[in-house]
């Protein structure tokens, strides 16, 4: 198998050449994860803000005071039409990423879309297919995978350390996070709950460091029974108040998933749910070796004796970090044409998987993915 690990550390510390060209960029889309890219944005000289696009005045005049950013629009259209970027980031809602997408790309823009990629899987390969029409980039912008930790795996795993994978349990489990803020509870906008939300991280981080294999069935379900009652409102927790009349999405989900080389994945994934903690992590468990993604911990037998053997540094990588860790890959690919880590085929298998266990929980039994 080949070695696609990329490193943060090459990203993060690397000494950067001389810029000769800079790539216009515009945001569809100005709520709070654009600041993000924002800020990593100042760490990547390649790039050049020129727009940006929202449908709230609150948030455009933001941009401009705060941020910068020389022009904003209230329609796509018109800053597609005026300003002609090179690159569209879209960080809309997720049930506006696909028409976002397709309009840039139709635009002749290279796009880098927010997790999830889409709503369903029909709007990925939507997505794909604009994509190679236009001939430009598509890239989801999946940063787990650029973490160290997830680094480690997938270099356990290339370099056959781990053995046959048989067992994966993905976790992204929270005792109470209900997002109150944007519209995380609303399934119309943002297509389901925890699962889609921020499962789809770990479940992304997890495929990726176990090979990428073709996902062929899922089963699960999911429950909503916490975050849509005026009772639980008042919780004390990080994020309380939330909008329990608008709560449409489910509090937790539980899948499985199963692969064509025999591997198994579980997936949790809850904003509420009765547990002593917060957990984020991915176990595997390979014929020869297993991997703890949580506290970077390969698990084997040596000389005849069970073995924990955890790295004994890692790079201290927060969210800014991976943030401009995945902006810059996707640079790179447009300027260089060297590889991009996340094209829209892999936001494509994520999404299928989600889509499965959301579709297994709705039919009550197995269903086939592809």
């Amino acid at each position: 198998m080949a070695d696609k690990s990329v490193g943060t550390e090459s990203f993060a510390t690397a000494v950067k050449k001389k810029v000769t060209k800079r790539l216009r960029w515009a945001f569809i889309g100005n709520g709070g994860i654009s600041t993000t890219h924002i800020r990593a944005i100042e760490k990547i000289p390649e790039i050049e803000i020129v727009a940006g696009c929202d449908i709230k005045k609150d948030r455009r005049d933001l941009m401009l005071s705060d941020f910068g950013v020389p022009k904003m629009y209230e329609k796509w259209d018109d800053m597609l039409k005026e300003v002609k970027p090179d690159v569209v980031d879209v960080c809309t809602p997720n049930g506006v990423h696909a028409p976002a997408v397709i309009a840039a790309l139709k635009a002749g823009c290279h796009v880098i879309t927010e997790k999830p990629m889409a709503m369903n899987p029909q709007e990925c390969k939507d997505m794909i297919a604009a994509a190679k029409k236009a001939k430009k980039l598509l890239c989801c912008g999946f940063q787990y995978r650029y973490h160290a930790k997830s680094q480690f795996g997938r270099r356990l795993m290339d370099s056959g350390k781990l053995g046959d994978i048989m067992f994966v349990k993905v976790q992204a489990l929270r005792r109470h996070g209900i997002p109150n803020w944007g519209v995380f509870g609303q399934k119309a906008l943002q297509g389901g709950g925890p699962m889609i939300d921020i499962g789809v991280h770990m479940l992304e981080c997890a495929h990726y460091m176990i090979g990428e294999p073709k996902p062929i069935a899922a089963s699960g379900n999911t429950w909503t029974y916490y975050g849509n009652k005026a009772a639980n409102k008042n919780l004390v927790c990080p994020w309380p108040n939330w909008d329990y009349k608008t709560f449409t999405v489910e509090d937790l989900a539980i899948g499985q998933i199963r692969f064509k080389n025999g591997a198994i994945m579980q997936v949790e994934s809850s904003f509420s749910a009765h547990i002593d903690h917060n957990i984020m992590n991915v176990t595997i468990v390979g014929t020869k070796g297993g991997y703890s993604w949580d506290d970077a911990t390969y698990l084997t037998d040596l000389e005849d004796r069970m073995v924990n053997a955890k790295a004994n540094w890692l790079p201290n990588e927060d969210f800014g970090t991976l943030f401009v860790a995945k902006l810059q890959n996707f640079v790179d690919a447009i300027l260089t044409g060297s590889p991009l880590c996340v094209p829209g085929e892999e936001g494509l298998a994520v999404q299928q998987m989600i889509d499965g266990i959301y579709r297994s929980a709705a039919a009550g039994k197995e269903v086939t993915i592809g």
